[in-house]
């Protein structure tokens, strides 16, 4: 396979980007690092003419911290979040999902905001960060608007983004005394593989150690990253068990829609979101325990 004809464009603001997609779109795509794009360029999953290439932009790189908010832009790889000393501090939840994801090669090039905005249904950082109430900036040249990422997925490869729009930053709030995340996935084997499953789930504990708020999202089984409300509502108000684990991860399965495919059947998906259900479940409590101020 190969990738076809097209010509590149460098920007290096993005009043340049957004410029070069007023000239050439619809027959344009944004390239970062471009590992699901260039895939598709050469399966033809994709078409165009041309290619704008955005690397060059510094002001959509780092990762600062700023009134509670961890600020991560959009071309920061996979691996500068995974070595980020802020993350590891105060954010380690995100490093469930940065050591799972693909080879090191892909994640020394791979992007945040790509993994975003390319809404794949199997991309790992969005279910963790929806987990962690993470919205994201999205910039055009008639301003900019902030957008709750649970909002943010329109279908699959589908979002928000208008035209002339562009994924900035992402922020994640930082997290209170008594809160733990955690991620958990099903791959078929080590290295490039793409979750089958993934489950990323959420608790904040009330002084009382019972749930005060419960946040729970399906990937990889769903068009889009599946908030589901009903195992929420299946832990509010309880003392964190096993039993209310059961009930949370019952909830969830019946809230999966997936899909078969070679990687597994529908059912085989729905019984994976079960066990990762649980399992991100006691991860995210120890982690709740470990951060309570009494």
């Amino acid at each position: 396979m190969y990738v076809p004809d097209i010509e590149v464009h460098q920007a290096t603001t993005l009043e340049e980007t957004a410029a070069a997609l007023g000239r050439y779109a619809p027959d344009a795509r944004l390239l970062a690092g471009g590992t699901d794009l260039l895939v598709d360029l050469k399966t033809g999953r994709v078409r165009v003419g041309h290619l704008i290439s955005i690397n060059r932009i510094g002001a959509l790189r780092g990762i600062t911290e700023e009134d509670g908010l961890l600020r991560i832009g959009a071309l920061t790889t996979i691996t500068q979040l995974g070595r980020s000393p802020l993350v590891r501090e105060r954010f380690a939840p995100l490093l469930d999902a940065t050591r799972e994801m693909a080879a090191p090669q892909i994640r020394n090039v791979a992007t945040v905001g790509g993994n975003i905005a390319s809404a794949v249904p199997c991309a790992d950082l969005p279910p963790i960060l929806i987990a962690m109430n993470a919205s994201v900036r999205l910039w055009s040249q008639a301003g900019e608007r902030d957008v709750l990422l649970h909002e943010f997925f329109a279908g699959p490869r589908r979002t928000v983004l208008q035209d002339g729009e562009l994924l900035t930053l992402v922020f994640v709030p930082r997290p209170p005394a008594r809160f733990g995340a955690a991620y958990a996935r099903f791959a078929l084997r080590d290295g490039n593989a793409i979750a089958v499953a993934a489950v990323a789930a959420s608790l904040l504990l009330a002084r009382d150690h019972t749930v005060r708020e419960a946040r729970l999202v399906l990937g990889a089984v769903a068009p889009i990253p599946q908030l589901v409300a009903a195992a929420a509502v299946e832990l509010a108000g309880r003392a964190p068990s096993e039993e209310a684990f059961d009930k949370a991860a019952e909830a969830a399965r019946q809230g999966a829609d997936p899909i078969s495919d070679v990687r597994g059947s529908a059912e085989f998906r729905r019984e994976l979101v079960g066990v990762l259900t649980r399992r991100a479940l006691r991860t995210a409590w120890q982690r709740a325990r470990e951060t309570s101020c009494e």
